[in-house]
């Protein structure tokens, strides 16, 4: 006889409405849910519902898989921030009570899907991408009010789940005596980035990803380079995008307009990302602080090295010496040598991208995360469903 499949709820945010995407048909999930997701229509016996909400009502797909359904919730304005996500929160759990599910899996703090899991009537589990405690202790966030009121929700969240998903050693540390019970386990990677085979030019290139902010560093990384970009011995490309009224971005344009080798991107999408990836020798992530960095995971499975700062979660994925180098973000001296190392040895280069992809298949993979997500949700469930 055949069981009956586990029944999963994943409330998570589709980002058309906050990104002005009105005429989508598709929802715009973040790369760590589609690789989640990807990973769970790999699976059998396993039934998943996708729930979103939006303060707009927009046209979506009934199904996203074979065995994945989607649910698009419309809310008012005031059912949001002003009541803390009650309104959102009493809307999902009505659509939760017709499907008949087994456990809840609220992705993020940020917004409205913890407080939709642990208010849904059902079991559990939350997993924290951005660290809202963290943010709202820094003096210079311009969104002070919003991450306040977020840092409380997420506490109180965390402190009635029935577990938390953690994606790095650095979050497992931060909610330590909160939740009842936690689990280490990184996000997943999109299962295209392992698809990607890397074709470096003779000139190493770098490749910098992420906001042009004091936070991911990235005037640190350019003054750590000019020496090499002077000399010819590397190009850098940097990926972003930030507030060019601010002076931090205004120093680091100004910076880059002065030195050669040096391409300033922009915003890029993910699929102009593999391109990128397709054409770069090295990935760096220079941050101050950071959780999961999707772009090291991202990284690793196109098989390149990366080097980047031993800070937050990033120790968790990059094995020093084996799939890339670690350095102190706040010592461009540190920096420098490692970028010098990579740049001027052609077979070390080679052989950490060939033990990062080796590494991301076995950690990273799509179905490799959903099959663990499968074993956290038995655990909270207490018996076998599959």
């Amino acid at each position: 006889m055949t069981p009956s499949p586990l029944r999963i709820v994943l409330i998570t945010t589709d980002a058309r409405h906050w990104l002005g995407q009105f005429d989508a048909t598709a929802p715009n999930f973040g790369t760590a849910i589609q690789g989640l997701l990807q990973g769970f229509g790999d699976l059998e016996n396993v039934e998943v519902h996708v729930v979103s909400a939006s303060p707009s009502s927009l046209k979506s797909p009934n199904k996203l898989a074979a065995n994945i359904w989607f649910h698009h919730v419309f809310v008012p304005k005031q059912g949001w921030g002003r009541s803390f996500f009650l309104g959102v929160s009493w809307q999902i759990r009505r659509l939760i009570e017709g499907l008949d599910v087994d456990i809840v899996h609220g992705q993020g703090t940020e917004r409205d899907c913890a407080v939709a899991a642990i208010l849904s009537g059902k079991p559990n589990v939350l997993t924290i991408h951005g660290n809202m405690r963290v943010h709202a202790k820094r003096s210079k966030n311009g969104h002070w009010l919003y991450y306040r009121i977020a840092s409380l929700l997420e506490a109180i969240c965390l402190s009635r789940c029935d577990g938390v998903v953690a994606i790095s050693r650095y979050t497992k540390d931060l909610v330590k005596g909160l939740p009842p019970r936690t689990w280490l386990l990184p996000n997943a990677v999109d299962r295209r980035y392992f698809d990607i085979t890397p074709t470096p030019p003779v000139v190493p290139h770098i490749l910098f990803i992420g906001s042009i902010d004091e936070r991911k560093n990235p005037l640190g990384l350019i003054r750590a380079c000019e020496p090499l970009l002077r000399a010819g011995e590397c190009t850098l490309a940097i990926a972003g995008q930030g507030d060019h009224d601010h002076p931090y971005v205004k120093e680091a344009f100004a910076l880059a307009r002065t030195i050669p080798g040096i391409e300033m991107l922009g915003f890029i999408g993910r699929d102009e990302l593999g391109s990128q990836f397709e054409k770069c020798s090295l990935v760096v992530l220079p941050t101050f602080e950071d959780n999961c960095p999707m772009v090291v995971l991202e990284a690793m499975a196109a098989g390149l090295p990366v080097a980047a700062s031993r800070v937050g979660g990033v120790p968790d994925l990059i094995t020093h010496e084996s799939n890339g180098l670690m350095f102190d973000p706040h010592d461009q001296q540190d920096m420098r040598a490692c970028l010098e190392r990579l740049v001027r040895s052609p077979e070390t280069l080679a052989r950490f991208g060939k033990q990062a992809r080796i590494k991301a298949h076995a950690r990273f993979h799509p179905k490799v995360i959903a099959e663990e997500h499968l074993k956290i949700y038995q655990e909270v469930l207490g018996r076998q469903k599959f």
